[in-house]
């Protein structure tokens, strides 16, 4: 019998939305989730048992980004009726609102010290705003499409932004200059964010790929193809070593960013997953979709011996939490849900061999590859480590892979021509392999 820490389980699940949740974000205090919803309304639900949720209502339109200020004193709000609103998440429900975009408002943040609010539009403009005086203040205009998505860096001097141009711009919030464009030949990103540390980005694209960024070298790191629809959504845990995703395959995955791998795949959305967020412990995670249903999850980060786990996990595990029972606000017990055994799920990937100063952690297991993809290199070592579950054979290709996509990335600068140039390289050693 394993002794290590549970897998992650469906804690609670709230239903009250009539409408796709298309944002989520825990309170500070954990006393209370927000989510935003097609149906207009942004709902503060109490996570003391037996406590109403509040419904607020004031949006003309859709909401499709919500976030609480640090203090958890405010929520800020999106909507497609072209306003910012500021509410006091309290039973009254009383709200500020903010105009200046001229189309519809797809994201809104705090800054981490609470001061300054970010908005991303379909005005192609990214707009930052004062908290305490409630104005706007200055507009970021070098984007030609949608601005999907704006998220200032931890220490408030960047802004990281996402459009339909197929961009992904960083932005010098003191000068108002744009100091770097990463462009996203597959798509547009759907979704964007900081690492904890600040130092790379992580992108949720519409070709179903998750891509990190190292921002300082401007360095492909990771790119994760294990979502088989839209990546709608990302959080990074707050320690920086795990990324949730949420995908229109109906599924939430979990990546461990130090072994360049896949851990979770979460199944319990009646459809696509809209949303997902980590609490700021990192112990709880929320998702919503657009079965209008909202999803509380327990995390097993923050055991201990979480390692451990780790040394006898060599492939991906699947959770499945199947709602059945769901017609109004409602509490899940923890004992509902089922832990179902290994599933192996074939990952495609590629990384730079950069290096991104995260946690040093020793890896202990191995990606499931696919044969014409690959390794990643984990987050915190880029080298590829044979693991136990790997014939040597295979590794020892690996080995010889990673040795000429070492060769390959000290030439190639642009995504395009890397990506061709490592398939022509794989494809000659594996005709080579054959003919010899």
């Amino acid at each position: 019998m394993s002794t290590g820490p549970e897998d992650p389980t469906l804690d609670r699940h709230f239903k009250g939305h009539r409408d796709t949740v298309t944002s989520i974000d825990f309170n500070a205090n954990m006393k209370q989730l927000a989510t935003g919803s097609m149906d207009s309304c942004v709902m503060i639900w109490n996570l003391k048992p037996q406590m109403r949720a509040y419904r607020f209502v004031g949006h003309k339109d859709a909401v499709l980004s919500i976030q609480f200020s640090p203090s958890g004193h405010l929520l800020a709000s999106a909507s497609r009726d072209k306003t910012v609103r500021l509410w006091v998440p309290s039973v009254k429900g009383e709200s500020t609102v903010l105009k200046a975009h001229t189309g519809t408002i797809r994201s809104v943040q705090f800054s981490r010290d609470g001061q300054s609010l970010v908005t991303a539009s379909d005005d192609k403009t990214i707009k930052v705003w004062t908290v305490h005086r409630q104005k706007f203040l200055f507009s970021l205009t070098q984007h030609i499409n949608w601005v999907r998505c704006a998220k200032f860096s931890p220490d408030g001097r960047l802004i990281v932004s996402a459009s339909d141009d197929k961009t992904i711009k960083i932005w010098d919030k003191a000068t108002r200059e744009c100091i770097h464009s990463f462009y996203e030949h597959g798509g547009f990103v759907n979704y964007v964010d900081f690492h904890p540390n600040g130092t790379c980005i992580a992108a949720a694209g519409a070709d179903n790929t998750v891509k990190l960024w190292d921002i300082r070298t401007n360095k492909l790191l990771q790119h994760y193809r294990v979502h088989s629809a839209v990546v709608n959504c990302l959080s990074f845990h707050p320690n920086g070593n795990y990324l949730i995703t949420a995908s229109n395959d109906s599924t939430l995955k979990i990546l461990d960013l130090l072994e360049g791998k896949l851990l979770y795949t979460l199944h319990g959305h009646q459809g696509p997953a809209s949303c997902v967020v980590f609490s700021d412990a990192g112990d709880f995670f929320a998702s919503g979709g657009s079965d209008e249903q909202v999803m509380v999850w327990k995390t097993n980060f923050d055991a201990a011996d979480y390692g451990e786990m780790l040394k006898n996990q060599s492939q991906p595990m699947t959770v499945n939490c199947m709602l059945k029972n769901c017609d109004g606000p409602s509490w899940l017990p923890e004992h509902t849900t089922k832990s179902l055994p290994v599933e192996t799920v074939l990952e495609t990937n590629f990384s730079d061999t950069g290096s991104a100063n995260l946690s040093q952690q020793k890896s202990h297991s191995s990606n499931v590859l696919a044969s014409d993809e690959k390794p990643i290199p984990p987050l915190s070592q880029f080298h590829q480590q044979e693991g136990n579950g790997i014939p040597s054979a295979l590794a020892s290709t690996l080995e010889h892979i990673v040795g000429q996509l070492d060769v390959l990335t000290q030439t190639v600068t642009i995504l395009e021509q890397r990506l061709t140039l490592t398939e022509d390289k794989l494809r000659e050693y594996f005709d080579k392999q054959q003919t010899s």
